[in-house]
């Protein structure tokens, strides 16, 4: 079961972009937050989560589908791929999202930092080592 609906997409306010490709880039996504919250809603249901938590995690979800559909791209690879474009004698090239960084060679995320803005303060980034009593 997907973790967000296009309506609820829609409801957020977040740029509007056609259902088909909201569909393309939500598996995406999925794997992306997946990734970072420790698969935390693959082993349990969103649907019995406190609200907060929940649509904090769906709107980091919308968020980084934005992203993708802003980027052009799925992966960090494509995401930071050099540009060149030359017409004639005229020459631009842009080295990815990370131009003009203090730190230009290194390697971005593929999680936008909006998207964990949202997810910072849910308790789904934690990776410490719990207690058990």
């Amino acid at each position: 079961m997907p973790y967000l609906t296009y309506a609820e997409y829609l409801e957020f306010g977040f740029e509007e972009i056609e259902e088909e490709e909201f569909n393309e880039l939500l598996p995406r996504a999925s794997d992306v937050l997946n990734s970072v919250t420790r698969s935390f809603y693959e082993f349990n249901d969103i649907n019995d989560d406190v609200e907060f938590r929940r649509t904090r995690f769906k709107k980091a979800l919308a968020v980084q589908i934005q992203f993708f559909n802003d980027m052009g791209a799925t992966t960090s690879y494509d995401i930071d791929t050099p540009a060149h474009i030359q017409i004639g004698r005229t020459s631009v090239s842009s080295t990815g999202r990370s131009a003009g960084s203090a730190n230009s060679n290194k390697k971005t995320d593929v999680i936008c930092d909006d998207a964990l803005m949202y997810l910072r303060d849910t308790g789904l980034l934690y990776a410490g080592i719990g207690v058990r009593r």
